[in-house]
């Protein structure tokens, strides 16, 4: 099983990088998976070139196939001018348009200020439902000030347990994990998902007690 990890972080060390490794370690607290990161600061040439030519260059034509063949995504971006940076978006523009159709994608995005706090909902978020990706309820924005807060490192834990739970996962005997079998559960439910619980999975209300409840409530 692998779990792929792309930054567009542009330092080296970057916040953004930070936010990918925290998002992905949490996540394989969940899910035995064999994690790849890449880090678009290093293909931000070969980037250009591909798309000038339409031929990507070894490096860059790696990471899309592994993008491609991952069971799980993380992609982390930082906040430029309220949205995504134009690394990042460069680099998806170049994904072929099959690629992500239904895969788990957890999103997050790095900024000095909490006032981009929505970016992952207003921009992110509506790049990977546009490439039809399975994308987690759960996204992760941090601040500078975010750092080193409860609140954030609770966020993470959220989401990387989502993630994992997105993925369906396979024992090397082909019977899937127990832990996170419930990863297929929105696919083919006929209730509400009311919460998500890190031990029992999804907790879900048929519809018909949900409108019960409510014809009672009025």
């Amino acid at each position: 099983m692998k779990l792929v990890v792309v930054s567009a972080g542009l330092s080296s060390p970057s916040s953004t990088r930070l936010l990918a490794d925290r998002l992905a370690a949490e996540t394989l607290l969940h899910l035995r998976a064999e994690p790849e990161v890449i880090e678009l600061r290093d293909l931000a040439t070969e980037i250009a070139r591909h798309l000038v030519t339409g031929f990507p260059p070894a490096r860059l034509a790696s990471a899309l196939d592994a993008v491609a063949a991952a069971d799980g995504l993380i992609a982390v971006t930082p906040v430029f001018a309220a949205s995504y940076s134009g690394l990042f978006k460069s680099f998806f523009d170049l994904i072929d348009k099959d690629a992500l159709t239904g895969k788990p994608v957890l999103l997050g995005a790095t900024g000095g200020t909490p006032r981009h706090s929505l970016v992952t909902e207003h921009s992110l978020r509506p790049l990977f439902t546009y490439l039809r990706a399975l994308v987690v309820p759960t996204s992760v924005y941090a601040a500078s000030a975010d750092w080193g807060d409860e609140g954030l490192a609770q966020r993470i834990a959220r989401a990387g347990t989502e993630l994992a739970r997105f993925v369906t996962p396979a024992s090397q005997d082909g019977v899937p994990d127990v832990d996170t079998t419930a990863a297929i559960a929105p696919r083919s439910l006929t209730g509400a998902i009311t919460s998500v619980h890190p031990a029992h999975g999804f907790e879900v209300v048929p519809f018909e007690e949900r409108l019960a409840a409510l014809r009672v409530d009025h």
